[in-house]
This record gives structure tokens, C-alpha cells and sequence, in this order.
């Protein structure tokens, strides 16, 4: 099937007005309207597009198809995986898994691989412009993800809920979201200053933020949890100055795992900002339902990092992970926050005392409503401020 640009019903989207020149951003308005067509109100998904020489072809997908190549796919590694370790069952990528945690750019021949393995035929759409040469190529996967579903592994999540904001009164909570949102954002300028890449997202759960960094690199996750200890840190310094109520009580729990990344319906098209499902998510929401006001909790996780004399990737746990962020924590020095310039931030995980001296780390478990249990370790994070009283977060 091909159909020309010409004939969508696409929509001024804002988020490509910016672009530097208005015809680029002409040919990505047509097209725009071209991909609501395909994706018919949420329907269907864009899974991979190519690029060809006055046109791309995109795989299009419904919804409910996705999910039950899902299911099939996990039903046969289940059955391959049988005799195999117990562990590490449920654990073996599908085809589509592949397929979705995958770029969505490629060449015309991967895309019609896919399309023979999934027995869908990919669809053309012919341009006024030449994909690469008059737009972007990165601006034209920025679209097309919009309408897309992706997938990534390992990736770290922050969860900032308020504490008993359901007893608020409405403008009582409007006002401490804006002041959560501002800090989320001060803390990000400050980031910028300090040139740590952080291309962060957020969603709200409707008394707080999952917040992650879309930049998918090693050090994404460690950037993320020093955007973490800046959020905080201004939290906790703008609550000391501030009017009772005006700034919010925080409980915060942070963890590294797997998610999907989508695009909701808003009107006819999709929304500008994504959201973001999966175990990651799932983890946090239990850990958060656990945490007290104050706290700060870290799950336990595996994750990939540089390594320190080879640069190649290494695994390495939670302690490890923590102990690595300790160690540029010195970037984030010399930093005014809410007034106040930071001296010195410091964070560490909590344990019992030592017979030697110093403290250790303990590891605890918790039980949630549905009787399932989970690891977790409790953190502390200190902030020093020049000519102030040290701040101490956590419990």
C-alpha cells in the first residue's frame, strides 16, 4: 500500500515549530498527518521505519496483535527453556521483544525481515522531501516513535511521592506538585551547568513523579541518581524556607530494571510527553507503598557500567552502584540551590554498626499486600551548605 503525505489530516504539532527551518517543519507536519492515518487513534502501533529516496516504509501493527505475538512467543521459550535452569526462565527475549526494544530506524532490507518473520506487509508512504537530505533523519525517528512502543532494560527510574497529599486541600496540593516541578526542573538547570547529560522524562502518578533519563548510555543511570540527590536537595532546602504546606514532605525510592516507553491518546493525536509501564515501575510503586515520609529506598538491582581501567562493560550490584556514584558526587559541588550554595553532598546506605568501628550494609525485605516480597536497601543522603546548618535526608 502507498500513500502520499499529501492526503493525511495531521494536525499542528507544536513540538516540531521549533525546528530551524520552517520547511523542514512543513514536510514533518505532512507526514505527521500521514502517521495518525496508520495509527488510527491508538489502534495501531508503528513498530520500525525505513528510509528510501523520495519516501519511507513503516511496519504497522495493532495493538492487540503485539500482544498476542507477546504471548506466544514467551509460551514457546517457556517450552525450549524447560530443562534449563530454573533462574533464568521467563528471562529469554521473543522475536517481537526484539523487534520492540530494537532501533526503529533501519534499512529496508531489515525492515522487510521483520516484516516476512511477522507476516505483515510494510506500507510505503511517498514524501515531498528526501528522508536525510531535507529533514533529519533523528527528527523523522522522533516522529515516528510517537506512534510507537519501545522497550529498553536496565534503565534507572525515580519515584517522588508526597507524603499524605490526599489530605491536602486542592490548592494546597496544586501549589506542592509546582513546587516538586520546579525543583525537578531547578535541578536539571544545575545539572546543564555542570554539562551532566540528562535528557530526563517524567510522568506524574497523581502525588508525585517517576522521573528517568532517556539517554541510554552506561553513565545515564548514574546521572539520574545524582538528578535525584539535587531534586531532594532542593526539596529539603526550600521546605526549610517556606511556608507551612507550600513545599512538599517527600518519600523517594529509586531502582534499575526494564520498561516500556508509549505514547498516550490525547483528542486525536497522540501526547507530546511519554509514559512509562513495566517491572521497574511495578517495583517502585510497592517499594514507595512501604517507605515512610523522609525515606529514601534503593532496590536491589544488577546493571552494566563502565569499567574504570578497560571502559568496557562490566555487571556490578547495588552496593557497588552506589559506592561508584559516591565517587562523582564532587561534580555537583559548588552548586546554589534555592539560595543556598552546596558545599558538599554525600550519600551511603545504611546498616548496623561494626565491632571494628564504621557501619555496614544491610539489606532488608519487604512484604507487600499481595504477599510478595522484595529487596530493598535505605539510604542517606547529607547535604553541606556554605554558611547553614548541614541537611540530613533520609532514615
Amino acid at each position: 500500500m502507498s500513500i502520499s503525505s499529501g492526503e493525511g489530516y495531521g494536525q499542528d504539532q507544536g513540538s516540531f515549530a521549533d525546528s530551524p527551518e520552517q520547511g523542514a517543519y512543513e514536510h514533518l507536519k505532512s507526514l505527521d498527518g500521514v502517521l495518525q492515518s496508520f495509527w488510527k487513534l491508538g489502534r495501531n502501533a508503528i513498530l520500525v521505519w525505513a528510509p528510501r529516496k523520495k519516501g519511507i516504509d513503516v511496519l504497522v501493527v495493532p495493538n492487540y496483535a503485539i500482544a498476542d505475538l507477546a504471548a506466544k512467543g514467551s509460551a514457546e521459550a517457556d517450552e525450549q527453556s524447560s530443562g534449563a535452569n530454573p533462574g533464568r526462565r521467563g528471562k529469554q527475549k521473543t522475536f517481537i521483544d526484539e523487534v520492540i526494544s530494537g532501533p526503529k530506524h533501519l534499512t529496508v532490507d531489515a525492515l522487510g525481515e521483520i516484516a516476512v518473520r511477522l507476516k505483515v506487509d510494510p506500507e510505503h508512504i511517498d514524501l515531498s522531501f528526501v528522508p536525510g537530505e531535507d529533514v533529519d533523519l533523528a527528527l523523522i525517528d522522533s516522529l515516528v516513535r510517537r506512534y510507537s512502543l519501545s522497550y529498553v532494560e536496565d534503565r534507572a527510574v525515580a519515584l517522588f511521592d508526597i507524603v499524605n497529599f490526599s489530605l491536602y486541600s486542592p490548592l494546597e496540593q496544586v501549589t506542592q506538585l509546582n513546587s516538586l516541578a520546579y525543583s525537578v526542573n531547578a535541578a536539571h538547570s544545575k545539572m546543564m551547568q555542570r554539562e551532566i547529560d540528562m535528557n530526563f522524562a517524567r510522568s506524574t502518578t497523581g502525588d508525585g513523579f517517576y522521573i528517568w533519563n532517556r539517554d541510554r548510555s552506561i553513565q545515564g543511570n548514574v546521572n539520574l541518581y545524582h538528578f535525584m540527590h539535587l531534586i531532594l536537595a532542593d526539596n529539603a532546602i526550600s521546605q526549610i524556607k517556606s511556608e507551612r504546606n507550600a513545599v512538599p514532605t517527600l518519600r523517594t525510592c529509586f531502582d534499575i530494571g526494564g520498561y516500556y516507553e508509549f505514547y498516550q491518546s490525547e483528542g486525536l493525536s497522540p501526547s507530546v510527553y511519554s509514559y512509562i509501564v513495566g517491572d521497574v515501575t511495578i517495583e517502585l510503586a510497592r517499594m514507595i507503598d512501604k517507605a515512610i515520609a523522609g525515606q529514601v529506598m534503593v532496590g536491589d538491582f544488577r546493571v552494566k557500567v563502565a569499567d574504570e581501567k578497560t571502559g568496557d562493560p562490566r555487571e556490578i550490584d547495588s552496593i557497588e552502584f552506589i559506592e561508584q556514584t559516591r565517587q562523582t558526587l564532587a561534580n555537583l559541588e559548588g552548586l546554589v540551590l534555592s539560595g543556598d550554595q552546596v558545599e558538599s553532598i554525600q550519600c551511603y546506605l545504611t546498616g548496623e554498626p561494626r565491632t571494628k568501628g564504621g557501619f555496614g550494609i544491610k539489606k532488608y525485605s519487604l512484604r507487600d499486600k499481595h504477599d510478595l516480597t522484595r529487596d530493598i536497601f535505605n539510604a542517606k543522603i547529607n547535604i553541606y551548605r556554605e554558611n547553614a546548618e548541614a541537611i540530613f535526608l533520609g532514615v
